[in-house]
């Protein structure tokens, strides 16, 4: 494990994988860096590849008060610390902190994986916003591992099994990350919904994944994105859910990352 420093003290953790351009993996909401290792060494024979603990996280510590501008510092200090410049890889929560960061940070190229962008309607925006209410309560409360079921089951996982995965060994430690998540969403278009203004900032090389058997909302969002793009383009995986195994993620990805 290595360390940097964020711009605001925060100690961020990181590991490197790998040799060759420098490529830096942002998970979604409730992972850790070793959620991404299976990724990792799988694009290690062709990159250098960067998995870290987001704020808050694992290894990393955290400062308050949360902004969303901090952890864009911290991929920032990421960058600045493996060659001055990186491709970024962003999965759900994750794909939508790198859009953000895109327009700002020596990022070359870009991979928006599936960003859990919601409908623009009434109804639906009501609705989420009522989960992340009930979401946001729970962890007030100090109920976290209720706040993951309950997260869990906004994001499309049946009840049941969202009952079961929120009790998983470490789930409880990062649950407070939750309003990190949502702050990372609301953040450049209110409601979470598809942030139309900041995508057409992004003008490097970006490719949008979805998965066909994904939840309806994040395959219609991805497809809103990468037709937003000023330079995107999308690859939807058949039969592929929001987590995709890396021996069939990473040659995706490698085939993008290494065009000239």
């Amino acid at each position: 494990m290595d360390t940097t420093r964020s711009a605001d003290g925060t100690t961020i953790a990181y590991d490197r994988s790998g040799s060759g351009t420098p490529v830096i993996l942002v998970n979604g909401a409730l992972s850790t860096r070793s959620g991404a290792h299976p990724l990792a060494e799988a694009l290690a024979s062709n990159f250098t590849v960067i998995t870290y603990d987001r704020r808050g996280r694992g290894d990393s510590s955290d400062t308050s008060p949360y902004a969303v501008a901090r952890e864009i510092q911290d991929l920032g200090a990421l960058i600045d610390a493996v060659d001055g410049s990186a491709a970024v890889y962003g999965h759900s929560s994750g794909a939508a902190l790198v859009a953000m960061a895109a327009s700002s940070l020596p990022i070359t190229r870009v991979v928006l994986h599936e960003p859990p962008y919601g409908p623009d309607d009434e109804e639906s925006q009501q609705q989420s916003d009522e989960a992340g209410a009930a979401v946001l309560q729970l962890l007030a409360e100090g109920r976290r591992t209720d706040a993951v079921a309950t997260f869990l089951t906004m994001a499309g996982m049946p009840s049941e099994d969202a009952t079961e995965y929120a009790k998983t060994p470490g789930m409880a430690e990062v649950a407070h990350t939750l309003a990190y998540d949502f702050a990372v969403m609301d953040h450049p278009a209110k409601g979470g919904i598809v942030p139309v203004s900041l995508l057409g900032t992004i003008h490097q090389p970006t490719l949008v994944v979805a998965g066909s058997a994904s939840p309806p909302f994040m395959t219609e969002a991805a497809r809103s994105v990468a037709k937003t793009l000023p330079n995107g383009r999308l690859v939807e995986l058949d039969g592929q859910h929001h987590v995709v195994p890396a021996e069939v993620l990473a040659p995706v990805l490698t085939e993008f990352l290494s065009r000239r």
